[in-house]
């Protein structure tokens, strides 16, 4: 019995359509990978088949499946069932690359198919009735954690060059121990190509690798190997980004890949509108990015002056800057005033300005610049009283607005 297909009934039904009457079907790569050193299940999950698309297309309809064209040129046919999304591609062999895109044909021979991947742990294959199906050595590697590239480095590389950062990202995601030594010198003798890629591409795959679980470590060796700088536009503070791991460690937060690499790269705007187009970020990323610049909220703070600053910036750009400031400082990480300062950031309350225009309006004052000015003072009044809500308090702060 296939593993991955107990207890998942719509991939049971693909790989019926798919698999048998002179062609086959096989899950590939993450899935069978992440299983097989038991990282679970994935929810997505990769087929590869020797049924060209048009086959795949009339199978799955045959089949009551919804089968959608979502990348024809390259042989990919979306299958749904049940309502879940399977990658069908039919087995391909590269006839010519230009470091950035492949032209492809379309084939039947398993190892062809298995040659043209990027690592051998992405090359495994798992038949419909279970069989793993290892034809480069990609099991053995994925056990030990090594990230080995299928057959010369060189080669693999120059069919795209975004394998460099994919050679790092998965070292990080799956690795133990060194680099892979002629993976890490073909990786630098090919580090030219990188200025070829699509500024997009390397951000989805820089984001990927920040938050891996030895993001630091990996990040560290790119850097060392002159590899970081060509991503980023600049020299990373790698040392600021471990330490922020550690942080969100001790304190239970998930990795953010936008703190992250606002620690790696950020000191001020110019940094942040700098990423902004090296990598073509989203304008969210980039006001979060922008956000980090100016001074950080501090244990040394008095607890009315952090409610204030929190208040002001809103709690994702505070705790942005404060779990950085943690990360810069170098406090140990039980540090008590630290400490305080994220949790302040993660649970507080931040109140809703209990005052209106309508408050104003009815202390005689007519609408314009007048009453937007006595409304700013009142908040001000507001975060400097402590955020009080009792009716005396906010009636006292009307009065001094408006006098």
């Amino acid at each position: 019995m296939n593993p991955l297909v107990e207890g998942r009934p719509s991939l049971a039904r693909v790989l019926a359509a798919l698999d048998g009457e002179g062609e086959e079907a096989r899950i590939v790569g993450g899935a069978v990978r992440d299983w097989l050193i038991g990282r679970g299940l994935r929810s997505d999950i990769d087929i590869a088949t020797t049924a060209r698309p048009d086959e795949v297309t009339r199978r799955a309809r045959a089949a009551g499946l919804k089968p959608v064209p979502t990348g024809i040129e390259h042989g990919t046919v979306t299958v749904i069932a049940e309502g879940e999304p399977y990658e069908v591609t039919t087995l391909r062999e590269d006839v010519e690359t230009d470091g950035r895109r492949a032209r492809v044909v379309f084939g039947r021979d398993w190892a062809h198919d298995a040659g043209r991947r990027d690592f051998t742990m992405n090359a495994l294959y798992l038949t419909r009735s279970g069989e793993l199906v290892d034809l480069v050595g990609g099991a053995a590697d994925a056990r030990a954690g090594r990230v080995r590239f299928i057959g010369d480095p060189d080669t693999r590389i120059r069919e795209d060059y975004l394998r460099i950062l994919r050679l790092f990202r998965f070292h990080a995601a799956f690795g133990r121990g060194p680099l892979d030594l002629p993976a890490l010198e073909a990786a630098i003798r090919n580090r030219e190509g990188l200025a070829r890629l699509s500024r997009e591409r390397v951000r989805a795959e820089l984001m990927k690798l920040i938050v891996a679980p030895r993001a630091a470590g990996t990040l560290a060796q790119m850097q060392a190997a002159g590899l970081l700088a060509p991503v980023l536009g600049r020299e990373g503070a790698v040392t600021v980004l471990a330490r922020l791991a550690e942080v969100e460690a001790v304190l239970g937060l998930a990795p953010d890949a936008v703190r992250r690499l606002g620690a790696l790269a950020v000191r001020d705007e110019a940094d942040a509108r700098a990423l902004r187009e090296d990598l073509r970020l989203s304008n969210a990323e980039a006001a979060r990015l922008e956000a980090l610049a100016g001074p950080a909220p501090t244990p040394g703070m008095c607890e009315k002056g952090q409610k204030a600053f929190l208040y002001r910036m809103g709690r994702e750009a505070f705790q942005d800057r404060a779990l950085i400031a943690f990360a810069r400082a170098g406090a140990p990480l039980e540090d008590e005033g630290w400490r305080a300062l994220a949790a302040l950031a993660a649970d507080w309350p931040i109140p809703t300005f209990p005052l209106k225009a309508g408050d104003f309006l009815a202390r005689g004052m007519a609408p314009g610049p007048a009453l937007g000015a006595a409304l700013t003072r009142a908040e001000e009044a507001w975060i400097e009283a402590g955020f009080p809500m009792g009716e005396a308090a906010l009636e006292g702060i009307v009065e001094g607005a408006v006098g």
